[in-house]
């Protein structure tokens, strides 16, 4: 903020030169110039009169002389005493007055005109927020100044869900569809802030919301993906895949979220599949599981993020290239243990079980994308029915080979 005003003093100043230097100057060369002009006509008038006199025979040649000479002294005399012979009080007192009231009169109409908090937001919002909580207040500060920013009742929401903060981000919400109208994405985000601020209890406002948002546009992701979480919670998991299918349809391909939402799918499945005779239900839980213990290379942790995402994951040695389980980590949670199932499947057909041997991988992205990273760590072959716990290193740059 200081150098904003140190900018406009300087300006200011600029301007008072422009404005004082050439009236003062000019002023005082006008008054002297005045002057002089008034002394040389009186001194003509002098001489026209001393000739009169003379050829009138009043004055001797030698009076003329002496009185052209006199008169001659007194013009050089007024001349020289000009400059602090006279002060026009006008000259001297209105510019000092304006120059005084300028800056006062240009504060005040910046006060009334001006956009001081626009250039103080504008400052902040330059330098980068080094937490989530820092990045929600300046939204708060941001919303508090303009309440009609639909951007910032926006994200302002969606940094209060970061926070699990669900009751205050459908308030955001809420004021974000009243100005900028009922868009499907804000009535999404609406929806799922109620959802989770009313402890994943379904009502008929979740339920008109999500499907006007569907209604204007069918591929609404968060309407979406909350159909499918309520359809799941309420044990109804033919709906819960039917939502999340569409979800994935239009999820791009290198979206985080994916793997999360496949594995949800196949979670859906299993529990639909029918048991088998004499099957108990501990049973899907103990086939195909490994138990594996990450960890990062001493040498390595100074070049990553506590916020880079870690996948987990177990895939054939022979046999399709896509991982058969996946968990999700990040950084921060490393040295972590990590349970690998069939009910972490990316896809039913596809299970850990399913499969002799194995190998485990575990994959740093900064990006989030689980088939590219900058570090990587692999295990040797072993057998998918394996129950010792295994452990696996991250030491090693990744060559972003899936």
């Amino acid at each position: 903020m200081i150098e904003f005003w140190l900018s406009a003093g300087l300006l200011l100043l600029a301007a008072l030169g422009f404005l004082l230097i050439p009236l003062l100057r000019g002023r005082k060369a006008q008054a002297e110039e005045d002057r002089t002009a008034l002394n040389v006509t009186l001194y003509q008038e002098r001489l026209q009169e001393l000739e009169s006199q003379r050829q009138a025979g009043t004055l001797s040649d030698a009076q003329w002389q002496a009185g052209r000479d006199e008169a001659a002294r007194e013009l050089l005399a007024d001349t020289e005493n000009a400059e602090g012979a006279r002060h026009g009080v006008l000259g001297r007192k209105v510019p000092i007055a304006v120059a005084l009231l300028m800056p006062l009169l240009g504060y005040g109409l910046y006060l009334y005109w001006g956009a001081i908090d626009q250039v103080e937001q504008a400052r902040v919002f330059a330098e980068q927020p080094r937490s989530i909580e820092e990045m929600t207040a300046r939204l708060e500060a941001t919303v508090q100044a303009d309440p009609q920013s639909a951007e910032g009742w926006y994200f302002l929401g969606r940094a209060y869900m970061a926070q699990d903060r669900a009751g205050e981000a459908a308030k955001a919400f809420e004021r974000a569809v009243g100005i900028a109208g009922r868009q499907p994405e804000l009535l999404g985000q609406w929806a799922q802030a109620l959802y989770f601020a009313g402890d994943k209890q379904w009502s008929e406002q979740l339920q008109a919301l999500t499907d006007e948002s569907l209604q204007a546009d069918p591929a609404e992701v968060t309407s979406l993906g909350l159909l499918g979480i309520a359809a799941y919670e309420e044990g109804r998991f033919q709906d819960a895949i039917g939502f999340w299918e569409r979800l994935v349809a239009v999820l791009p391909e290198q979206d985080p979220s994916r793997l999360a939402i496949e594995s949800g799918i196949a979670r859906a499945r299993e529990r639909l599949a029918p048991q088998a005779p004499g099957q108990t239900a501990q049973a899907p839980a103990t086939t195909g599981r490994l138990t594996v213990r990450v960890d990062l290379a001493a040498a390595l942790k100074g070049k990553v993020q506590p916020s880079d995402s870690v996948f987990v994951f177990a895939r054939a040695v022979s046999g399709p290239p896509m991982p058969l389980a996946v968990k999700r980590l990040t950084v921060a949670d490393l040295p972590a243990e990590v349970s690998l199932s069939d009910s972490d499947a990316m896809m039913p057909q596809l299970k850990l079980s399913g499969f002799a041997q194995v190998q485990l991988v575990a994959r740093i992205s900064r990006s989030g994308t689980a088939t590219a990273g900058e570090w990587i760590g692999r295990s040797q072959p072993l057998a998918s029915s394996t129950l010792e716990p295994q452990n696996l290193t991250i030491d090693s740059a990744d060559g972003q080979n899936p």
